[in-house]
């Protein structure tokens, strides 16, 4: 066999190998979407435990569930997030969080933030193309505040609201 025969075969192996190491095949996916934890925007302490991770792993669920689409996962938002050897306030800034959506692989980018007052929750959450910045959607849904459960189920409704 020539030298350049087998340099052919051995480039033909490279590609079939890069190609059945693809975790979903081209075209079949909408894009990945980044979700982050929702902001408590309540005012004044109301002496209850924060709960924007737990309402973001409720939209995460519902994500999950629309056809052609991948959710980020939150490990790989962190290694973004120390590849900009950025520190966790820096993710107050929405542009810094669509940076890191960018460097994540995120198409899409589910931004929020829930209040507590006066007996009622509201959730509030945004869907961002993560190239551009623009809202694609928004949805609020709100619910009494006396029983976290509650919060939850919103949350998880209000993502449905969200599909594009």
């Amino acid at each position: 066999m020539s030298r350049l025969h087998a340099h052919r075969w051995i480039c033909l192996g490279i590609a079939v190998l890069l190609v059945s190491c693809a975790s979903v095949p081209v075209g079949t996916t909408k894009g990945a979407i980044a979700v982050w934890d929702l902001d408590d925007l309540s005012p004044g302490d109301a002496g209850r435990p924060p709960m924007g991770e737990f309402l973001s792993a409720r939209v995460i669920e519902v994500i999950k569930g629309w056809q052609g689409y991948d959710v980020v996962e939150r490990e790989r938002l962190l290694l973004a997030l120390q590849e900009l050897r950025l520190g966790s306030s820096g993710l107050a800034d929405e542009a810094t969080r669509l940076r890191l959506g960018r460097i994540s692989g995120a198409r899409l980018m589910v931004f929020g933030g829930y209040q507590a007052a006066g007996g009622t929750v509201r959730i509030d959450l945004r869907l961002v193309e993560v190239e551009t910045g623009k809202v694609l959607k928004a949805a609020q849904r709100t619910s009494r505040a006396e029983n976290p459960a509650e919060w939850l189920d919103i949350a998880g409704n209000a993502a449905g609201d969200l599909l594009p």
